[in-house]
């Protein structure tokens, strides 16, 4: 059984290959570092391919924020125009990660939610580590309120808000929120 669990995880080559081919990458998991690799590889591979769109599929309850970044700063970095389609939830990371593509080319299919919070992390060690830590969390809180409110057109001091506790939004709210430019039901309506 173990062994079944293992191979069902390993992604098959010929689909891989088909989503290369197609210019299309998925994240449909955790947000950690391993997944940023496999994710930014894919990202650039497909950039010094071609200067076609790429298509980025996001289902994600979060995770790393720092793993989030690095995938949010390559969709900025590349020259390929990044259309990102929000599917299932797109939470926290995930959230930071769909935010990375210019507003028109944000949408999601229709039974997507997102979720916006503040980072959250455990600290432990000495009091003065403990203090360094929470300072760091308190900066990256900033920093993505920041992030936030600038690609959604919404109030900073709204999103610092916002962000004290869980905001789970469905499709319309994440439409009225600047998260969300669209919801589309068919890929013919990528444009």
């Amino acid at each position: 059984m173990a062994d079944d669990k293992k191979n069902s995880d390993k992604p098959d080559p010929s689909i891989a290959e088909k989503l290369f081919n197609a210019r299309k990458v998925i994240i449909c998991e955790e947000i950690n570092q391993t997944m940023a690799k496999r994710v930014m590889s894919q990202l650039l591979a497909l950039a010094e391919d071609s200067s076609d769109p790429i298509q980025l599929f996001v289902n994600s309850q979060g995770g790393h924020v720092e793993a989030g970044d690095s995938i949010h700063d390559v969709i900025t970095f590349i020259e390929p125009r990044v259309l990102v389609i929000g599917t299932g939830y797109v939470a926290s990371a995930g959230t930071h990660i769909f935010l990375a593509a210019e507003k028109e080319d944000r949408c999601c299919l229709t039974n997507t939610r997102f979720l916006i919070h503040q980072p959250s992390g455990g600290a432990g060690g000495s009091a003065s580590d403990i203090a360094i830590q929470a300072e760091q969390i308190v900066k990256m809180r900033e920093r993505l309120a920041q992030v936030i409110s600038t690609r959604t057109g919404t109030d900073i001091d709204r999103v610092r808000l916002d962000i004290e506790r869980d905001k789970w939004m469905d499709t319309s709210a994440a439409i009225e929120y600047g998260i969300v430019s669209r919801v589309i039901q068919k890929s013919t309506e990528l444009v």
